[in-house]
């Protein structure tokens, strides 16, 4: 049993947002971190992957949608991303010990937390890496995503849409972290920690200037100042998310 989990997702290559977070105390001082899946799709796909590994065996690492499909692509399969120059870009940095490592993910693990019992973690629902539910979503959109799970997981978190929230779905726990490096809703490298039965949903602040000029002195992508600009100044508000999202996420 794992008394204190921290948990990570949605790095998307942003090496900077990642260490502030990895410093937060709580966080340092969790027995485990779970990083649910996109840890590249980024401007620092590679650097992300070599840190987090770092960890040894305190990080358990996931595998979401981006994740494999960079992975795809690094071997030549198309996902339909052809046109997507920071997808082409990203996949030509994988090297063959990052394909190891993106291979040997798993998509999802249930882990014994105290206060919690069997927890599943996952990127985006426990049966897809890509399927969108949200904090609004309906309770049968819901119970049709979860349907497969055992009744003894009463406690799942995800990540993939990139906003925090914490719910209930018919007695179940639904807990999703937001994201490290392309938070929705509002700005800061968000992250939780479950703990004694508590869930707390963190956020560490970081000046954006700061953090657009770290992210562009280390990193190699192509036009990368403009990346920057366009993705990590000004967050997508909660609204313009859910507005985006709430087709597919059966609200």
């Amino acid at each position: 049993m794992v008394s204190t989990v921290a948990v990570l997702s949605d790095i998307h290559g942003v090496l900077p947002a990642l260490e502030r977070v990895l410093a937060e105390p709580v966080v340092a001082n969790a027995e485990l971190i779970v990083v649910t899946g996109d840890h590249t799709w980024g401007p620092q796909p590679t650097e992300v992957l070599d840190r987090l590994t770092s960890l040894g065996t305190r990080a358990m690492l996931l595998r979401g949608n981006a994740d494999r499909e960079l992975l795809q692509m690094s071997r030549g399969i198309d996902v339909g991303l052809a046109d997507d120059p920071l997808s082409v870009w990203g996949a030509a940095q994988l090297q063959a010990h990052h394909q190891d490592l993106l291979d040997a993910m798993p998509e999802q693990i249930t882990l014994d937390v105290d206060g919690f019992g069997p927890v599943r973690f996952c990127h985006a629902t426990p049966r897809n890496d890509e399927e969108v539910v949200l904090v609004d979503s309906r309770l049968d959109r819901w119970s049709d995503v979860l349907g497969d799970l055992p009744d003894e997981v009463r406690t799942v978190i995800c990540g993939h849409t990139h906003m925090p929230f914490v719910r209930l779905v018919d007695g179940r726990l639904i807990v999703n972290p937001g994201s490290v490096g392309l938070p929705y809703g509002r700005a800061g490298a968000h992250w939780a920690v479950l703990s004694s039965g508590t869930v707390s949903i963190g956020r560490t602040l970081i000046d954006p200037d700061t953090l657009v000029s770290e992210v562009i002195a280390g990193s190699d992508l192509p036009e990368v100042t403009r990346w920057a600009e366009e993705n990590l100044r000004n967050p997508a508000s909660d609204v313009e998310a859910l507005d985006t999202f709430g087709p597919r996420g059966g609200r």
